[in-house]
């Protein structure tokens, strides 16, 4: 078998151990977000029903079993409970101590339930982290189980897609706006992202000089770090701590779900048994030689040919979907987020290739006076993530991912009305208990408010003398009224 040394990568066992594990805890994430979510925004009586999108399946983004299974909530819920149970499995290390087939089936049986929800999640599944989740759920699968070392062609193809991920963030960066090539871009970013975090404040009220140090940062990170995860130890494994380090600085100072932990995971497929020994020495260096791993019979500590066939055709089949992301990498018209066929495997990513200035926040208002009376008492809903209360600390929520609320920080951004929004209120008028479920809280709990409307404000971080006068982490100003006091008596 020493023709196939080549093919078994002994020293990246604590990397395959991460990397499977990882990406385990973020589907099991994402199965229970489905649980907690679906229902509401797309079940049976959501605002966009996916039974609709059904009944026309030329429309359906990617293969579902949902086309031949009618859904329903239930069936929903028990795929999913389907999904966090392999979650839990594969969490606890229970499929990679049997042959290499049974995490390969754990794993493929994640992606193709989860492939089945994004099919039909819309709007609400449109962000670029679901995909990437379903790619890595797919690649990740052929690292096989601990009876047969890493896969060196499968490690690769995960920094392929650590590659993607980085370089095709960077490069839509420098093509989407003059602010991220003037380093000014950070000025706004903390500010305006899509969920601020605890420390978003804080880091948005560093200097201006910190600020064009992060987007310089970022786009040395991005550019040219992306190309040292191909080269040995110990470069490889020093350029994955640096996009490490980048991404947890991201998690500290956002929400943005699963895309950062998921980079994070990824990039450990770079990192070399020796590179982790270096940092935690109590880690041995051997951890993928350990003789005393191979002592049953039939395991020699090689791969053998029938899972090299295996890993080989998969190998195979991600570089045959690899070419169009390349293609779309060297493009000026580079896409952001999209697919390339219905499988999801080989995508283009990237993210904020253009910075917002200004946060402009729709505000969702209930009143059981007389909405016509100008002195009438309005009162807000409160979401469970995104700005409202002025004095409320930004909470930290990712990985977890609050659709809703995304949804709502994209509405004032060019989308303006969309169906699912005008369901929304229509659930806010009715005071459907699922919809309420998916807000920190509703002005008059479960019972119906007289009328909603709905505003639009400016909102900015308060300096830290505005924070010491006021108590008020976000000053805000009203733009203007997006949607005038409505109830079901005035037509909604």
């Amino acid at each position: 078998m020493e023709w196939l040394e080549w093919f078994d990568a002994h020293d990246f066992e604590f990397a395959r151990q991460v990397v499977q594990r990882g990406t385990a805890a973020l589907y099991l994430i994402a199965f229970l977000t489905t649980v907690q979510q679906f229902p509401a925004l797309l079940g049976e009586k959501g605002l966009l029903p996916a039974t609709e999108l059904l009944k026309h399946p030329r429309y359906l983004r990617s293969p579902t079993i949902f086309k031949h299974w009618r859904y329903t909530d239930r069936r929903l819920i028990a795929l999913c409970i389907v999904g966090i149970a392999i979650a839990v499995a594969l969490i606890a290390g229970f499929p990679q101590l049997g042959p290499p087939w049974v995490p390969l089936i754990a794993f493929l049986a994640m992606w193709g339930i989860y492939l089945s929800i994004f099919s039909i999640g819309q709007t609400f599944y449109g962000f670029g982290w679901e995909m990437l989740l379903i790619e890595m759920g797919f690649t990740v699968a052929f690292l096989g189980s601990d009876q047969v070392p890493p896969p060196t062609t499968i490690l690769l193809l995960i920094c392929w897609l650590v590659f993607r991920l980085e370089f095709g963030a960077g490069m839509i960066k420098m093509r989407g706006d003059r602010a991220w090539r003037n380093l000014t871009a950070m000025y706004y970013h903390h500010e305006t992202q899509p969920m601020p975090g605890p420390l978003s404040r804080q880091a948005h009220l560093l200097p201006k000089w910190f600020h064009r140090v992060e987007a310089a940062g970022n786009h040395a990170v991005q550019l040219v770090v992306p190309f040292l995860l191909f080269v040995p130890y110990p470069v490889g494994s020093i350029a994955a701590a640096l996009i490490i380090l980048t991404q947890l600085w991201l998690v500290f100072t956002g929400n943005f779900a699963w895309l950062n932990w998921a980079t994070i995971v990824l990039a450990f497929a770079a990192v070399n048994d020796r590179a982790v020994h270096a940092v935690l020495p109590f880690i041995p260096t051997d951890l993928g030689t350990d003789p005393s791993r191979f002592d049953e019979p039939g395991l020699t500590g090689h791969a053998p040919v029938w899972w090299f066939v295996i890993v080989i055709a998969a190998t195979v089949l991600l570089v045959v979907v690899a070419y169009p992301p390349l293609m779309n990498l060297v493009s000026r018209r580079q896409l952001m987020n999209a697919s390339f066929n219905r499988w999801q495997l080989g995508n283009a990513y990237g993210a904020f290739g253009s910075v917002t200035r200004a946060r402009i926040e729709y505000v969702i208002e209930a009143t059981n006076d007389d909405p016509s009376d100008p002195g009438a008492e309005w009162h807000e809903y409160e979401f469970l993530g995104k700005p409202g209360d002025v004095r409320r600390m930004p909470p930290q929520w990712a990985p977890f991912h609050l659709r809703l609320d995304w949804l709502m920080w994209f509405l004032p951004l060019g989308r303006g009305r969309e169906p699912w929004f005008d369901m929304l209120l229509i659930r806010l008028l009715e005071a459907d208990e699922p919809t309420l479920r998916l807000l920190r809280k509703a002005p008059f709990g479960r019972e119906k408010p007289r009328a909603i409307r709905v505003l639009a404000y400016r909102y900015r971080f308060s300096t830290h003398e505005q924070y010491r006068r006021t108590g008020q982490r976000w000053m805000r100003v009203l733009e203007g009224v997006l949607v005038r006091p409505i109830s079901f008596h005035s037509g909604a």
